[in-house]
């Protein structure tokens, strides 16, 4: 009988507009969690942070100014020079208060960071626990600029520096000075806000190789999409807009959105996701969690608690809730239908109430991972990279399907 997940989900650090911080203190974030918390595993790797001594030099700087950082483990025998890039999510900061509550907190300040992190899932070391990527050069950005690593900018008069492009420029020096240079393949990826950051920086990961080097990027519930939440409004949009804003991400948005549409337009995937040229694997539950969470039924959008029920137990949603739900899926599924017709890219949207799969060793890899017919998502991933079969697997609606981890919403 497959064993379902289930999770206290409380969101203090991913900064919506909006939300009361004063109260958000005492809250950790799923995605946080998940940081240093990996079930089913007693012998996880466990590897250290490595700050990038040379970033302050150049401006790249977490929110409070601190140096930026993250944790390598080296591969080894077949994978010796094959390298995967995961970088962190976390959420944003779209207002002054936010980022500066944001820099009291791992996401926004180093000082604050784990000194050591596990690697489980996409970055497990154990082939039995990663079977395509396990002897890799695995590497965890962290993520502390609050803008998807794509800030340019500061306000001095709070101490704050927008300097995520910068930090992901910093990063991939390092790195490339650290062997990166010399793969023969690489992926990169990314979870929630980092999934995010992995679609705007699929090209550029892309040019920092040579041609003959096998390149691809890999968006865990980056899909954030600009959908309507139930009292009609766009908390999402609102939200992006002050990052784009505060942060001056304007001006490392991709041109060939930019010179389209509205630097906001220009942050949410579903504009940007059919114009990257480097091949690209889209991995999202249909519902995803966060987004049900945070972006459809927030407690703005809900302020009498008339879907309290529906969202926490979907046993007591009426029939135009479950509606609801099915119509976000729609949009997703045709936010990426032209991405979907590229030989080159991949999908694995199942229809689950989650959030980054990737990441966590129940939904990567496990007996009762959640599957796409017969296919759980490392075997479909590692396909794709490996271009052993096409992957384009969408999943039948909600209820159908019966393997999923699904995250509980409180």
């Amino acid at each position: 009988m497959t064993m379902k997940l289930v999770l206290l989900w409380v969101l203090g650090l991913w900064s919506v507009s909006g939300i009361d911080l004063s109260r958000s203190e005492s809250f950790l974030s799923y995605l946080d969690e998940e940081v240093t918390v990996s079930p089913g595993s007693t012998t996880t790797l466990i590897v250290p942070l490595t700050l990038i001594q040379g970033a302050a030099s150049k401006g790249a700087v977490c929110l409070d100014g601190t140096l930026p950082g993250y944790h390598l483990h080296r591969g080894f025998g077949s994978g010796a020079n094959s390298w995967v890039i995961h970088l962190e999510g976390g959420g944003w900061c779209n207002t002054i208060r936010s980022c500066v509550f944001r820099k009291t907190t791992r996401r926004g300040s180093s000082k604050f960071m784990e000194k050591s992190i596990n690697f489980t899932g996409i970055l497990s070391n154990k082939a039995e626990e990663n079977p395509d990527f396990y002897n890799w050069n695995r590497v965890r950005v962290r993520y502390c600029d609050g803008a998807s690593f794509a800030g340019e900018g500061q306000n001095e008069a709070n101490k704050l520096y927008f300097r995520g492009q910068r930090i992901w420029l910093a990063a991939m020096e390092e790195l490339m000075a650290k062997g990166m240079q010399n793969a023969n393949q690489a992926l990169l990826s990314g979870c929630s806000a980092g999934g995010l950051a992995s679609i705007l920086h699929c090209d550029e990961f892309k040019n920092l190789f040579p041609e003959t080097t096998k390149v691809k990027c890999l968006s865990d519930a980056g899909l954030f999409l600009d959908a309507a939440n139930v009292a009609g409004g766009h908390t999402l949009r609102d939200m992006y807009k002050g990052v784009v804003t505060l942060q001056g991400v304007q001006k490392n948005l991709p041109s060939t959105c930019y010179s389209q549409k509205d630097s906001t337009s220009c942050f949410f995937p579903q504009n940007l996701v059919s114009n990257v040229k480097t091949p690209m694997f889209l991995l999202n539950a249909a519902y995803d969690a966060w987004q049900v969470d945070q972006s459809l039924i927030s407690s703005l959008a809900d302020p009498h608690g008339l879907w309290r029920a529906c969202k926490t137990d979907r046993s007591h949603c009426n029939s135009s809730q479950i509606q609801f739900f099915q119509d976000f899926r729609n949009q997703m599924l045709n936010a990426v239908k032209i991405f979907s017709e590229s030989n080159q890219n991949g999908l694995f949207i199942n229809s689950c109430f989650a959030h980054c799969q990737s990441e966590r060793q129940d939904t990567w890899y496990e007996n009762d991972s959640p599957r796409i017919g017969s296919k759980g998502i490392a075997v479909s991933v590692g396909d794709w990279f490996f271009d052993r079969t096409a992957v384009k697997a969408i999943d039948c609606p909600y209820p159908c399907d019966k393997t999923c981890h699904d995250v509980i919403l409180k």
